[in-house]
């Protein structure tokens, strides 16, 4: 069988999108940045330049207005289909992480427009959209962060249907020529929610500052402040539970796209590190002549492939999601925090294997490291994101149900449902038996991972977390890391026949995935307080992958070393 790369590779890119029109929305985005150069990249980002350029594309060539128009607002070939959106998102990231973030916050500031019920402000979007705009999202504060509960936005009566908006946000990208800034408050009167939109060049929109971070240079990430701001009908989003609903529904599509963006930049960065490597010699030899440097480039693209198999399977998921299917929010939160922890996780082990020529001012690689720790860290923290995938552990091993199975999205179609979805209930969201996809694999590595997962089903059957553990939160959080390992390994599974990869690669991916797992069950023993029977379980899941040199040595030769020169 012959097996498609799933790395992205602008130098002999196809498309997996189905027609013309997005087709040709990707190449054009990729020939402007490979005639705009690493160079020119590098030194917009050194000088904090901001990127008209780059915006100057998305106007011309109608991008934003294509990719983030629901169907019946925009153009006929205009629809929110997020196999394309994600696409982007990648595609972006490969470049520089300031323009996925240009994308990204537009993408979340219009999350509150398409989910309101303001139909007059979404025909205005709409042709915002078609101008070249861009949008922000002003959700969080600087006192309170992202707590929505503490929100000091206030929106005050003055007269008849008419407010006035005052209050700060905080940490806000897009802040200084987003069109519309998507606003979240509370009635003074009643402190009920709202969403409202302003416009970011109104007199009474003040921008205190661009907020200096050492990432995404170029992105500006402000500071605003509301001063008497008159509000209208006209301007206001959503009220009560839908506004409430549409922060949350917002962030689920928004972090969602974070995946994507580490996975853009781990192949950017893979590509140019294996490249240094390769044509560099030491004492007489290649670098990747080395059996250490051999394997952290053989790991590395191992957890990179299954990033990408993760994250486009979460993607069918998403598309496929309803009210009766809304497994969706367990894979979202995974994709957020799993995903791009293991992005930060391969531009580590990378560094080991080209070292000092990571710093260098002038590779891709150095803001490569700047960046990638940020996406993780962005639309709620790591830990955020495991307390919620926490709540859907009873369910997924204890009460599984038959669903029909999710087939490969990437058809062209409005993903509708995104701007509706079901808030709340997490405890009531059910899942299938979790041993189909196991079914039919006979590779030691995905049967050694199954019986760690048996062992962690046992353990949390017959010896669970006790009052006590259960309100310490620390240890709740670290046996959400074992809990997130078994269903990331799920959806690569399941991906894997979708989408094949050679037999090596499954075995290498779940190789660090069973060594990975054995590590968490470690952190549990040694880091906090458990029963002996908790101990017991514990210990029996500190198993070692089957390792098999010459499945590593294959791996090497037949899809690691050709990737050696493909993208300069």
């Amino acid at each position: 069988m012959r097996f498609l790369s799933l790395l992205l590779n602008p130098q002999n890119y196809q498309s997996p999108q189905k027609d013309s029109l997005s087709k040709e929305i990707m190449e054009k985005t990729i020939h402007f940045f490979e005639d705009k150069g690493l160079k020119s990249i590098k030194e917009d980002d050194q000088a904090s330049r901001w990127y008209s350029d780059f915006l100057k594309l998305i106007k011309n060539e109608q991008i934003f207005s294509t990719l983030l128009t629901p169907t019946g607002y925009g153009a006929s070939d205009s629809r929110f289909d997020l196999f394309r959106v994600c696409e982007f998102n990648e595609i972006s990231a490969f470049y520089s992480l300031s323009y996925q973030y240009a994308y990204q916050v537009s993408i979340l500031g219009l999350g509150p427009i398409w989910m309101g019920d303001n139909e007059k402000a979404k025909h205005f979007t709409a042709q915002k959209l078609r101008e070249g705009a861009i949008f922000a999202f002003g959700l969080s504060e600087k006192i309170h962060g992202a707590d929505l509960y503490s929100n000091e936005m206030s929106l005050t009566l003055n007269g008849e249907g008419s407010y006035l908006a005052n209050g700060g946000k905080y940490y806000i990208g897009n802040a200084n020529e987003a069109a519309l800034v998507s606003t979240f408050a509370k009635y003074s009167k009643n402190n009920d929610y709202v969403f409202f939109v302003v416009d970011s060049q109104h007199r009474n929109y003040k921008l205190n500052k661009k907020i200096s971070t050492s990432g995404v240079r170029a992105a500006y990430v402000g500071d605003y402040e509301l001063i008497d701001y008159p509000i209208t009908k006209d301007e206001i989003l959503s009220s009560g539970t839908l506004a409430w609903d549409s922060a949350l529904s917002t962030i689920n599509i928004g972090k969602f796209q974070l995946g994507f963006a580490s996975i853009g930049i781990c192949t950017h960065a893979y590509y140019e590190a294996l490249n240094h490597a390769s044509y560099r010699e030491l004492y007489g030899k290649k670098v990747t002549d080395f059996p250490h440097i051999q394997k952290i480039f053989t790991e590395s693209y191992a957890r990179l492939i299954a990033m990408k198999l993760y994250a486009l399977r979460s993607l069918d998921y998403f598309r496929s999601a309803s009210d009766d299917d809304r497994r969706y929010l367990l894979f979202n939160p995974i994709q957020k925090m799993k995903v791009t922890t293991q992005g930060m996780k391969i531009i580590e082990m990378l560094l080991d294997a080209i070292a000092a020529k990571g710093f260098e001012q002038d590779t891709y690689f150095e803001t490569a490291i700047r960046d990638i720790g940020m996406i993780p860290r962005l639309e709620g923290t790591t830990h955020v994101n495991i307390a919620l995938v926490i709540k859907f552990i009873n369910n997924y091993f204890f009460n599984p149900v038959e669903y029909p199975t999710i087939p490969k999205r990437d058809d062209p179609a409005d993903d509708s449902y995104l701007f509706r979805q079901k808030a709340g209930k997490l405890a009531s969201v059910r899942f299938p038996d979790y041993h189909l996809p196991y079914e039919g694999i006979q590779i030691p590595n995905v049967i050694i991972f199954l019986e760690q997962i048996e062992l962690f089903r046992t353990f949390l059957e017959q010896s669970g977390p006790n009052q006590e553990q259960l309100k310490n939160i620390d240890y709740m959080l670290a046996l959400g890391e074992m809990f997130t390992l078994v269903v990331y390994a799920q959806l690569i599974l399941e991906n894997s026949k979708l989408n094949p990869i050679s037999s090596e690669l499954l075995s290498e991916i779940f190789s660090f995935i069973v060594r990975d797992f054995a590590q968490f069950a470690l952190t549990q023993i040694s880091n906090y307080n458990n029963t002996i029977q908790q101990e017991y379980f514990l210990k029996a899941m500190l198993k070692k992958p089957h390792l098999d040199s010459e499945i590593i040595g294959k791996l090497w030769n037949n899809e690691v070393k050709p990737l050696v020169g493909i993208y300069q």
